[in-house]
């Protein structure tokens, strides 16, 4: 069981990033997702997720119309978006899953699985 997270780099304030997390050894469309990120000296901070089977999206404040998670079952990845980058997005990005119900989604505690990370830098 796996979650192998990719997409992440450098990139200018105004930038667009899409970061990725492909699942191996389960199936993801039967958890809800989530989208975690950690900088440098804070604690995690949740980011966006999705529920299942409905697909229902929830963000953050921080990232609310910037941001874009999005799931492609046939691939077994899920995706997020992110637009108009901020310094302040600065952060190592963390894709988890969650099998459970409710899906209490902005609890880092309530997923199962999670992605090795992928460091996102917005510096000009």
């Amino acid at each position: 069981v796996q979650l192998q997270a990719s997409g992440g780099g450098l990139v200018q304030p105004g930038g667009s990033l899409r970061l990725s997390c492909v699942a191996s050894g389960f199936t993801l469309g039967y958890f809800g997702i989530g989208w975690f990120r950690q900088a440098p000296g804070k604690e995690r901070e949740w980011v966006s997720s999705m529920s299942t089977p409905d697909g229902k999206t929830y963000y953050a404040e921080s990232v609310k119309g910037r941001f874009t998670i999005s799931r492609d079952n046939d691939e077994n990845t899920v995706n997020l978006q992110m637009s108009s980058l901020k310094p302040e997005d600065t952060a190592v990005y963390y894709c988890a899953a969650d099998r459970r119900l409710p899906f209490y989604y902005s609890n880092g505690e309530q997923y199962d699985y999670w992605g090795q990370g992928t460091q996102v830098t917005v510096s000009s």
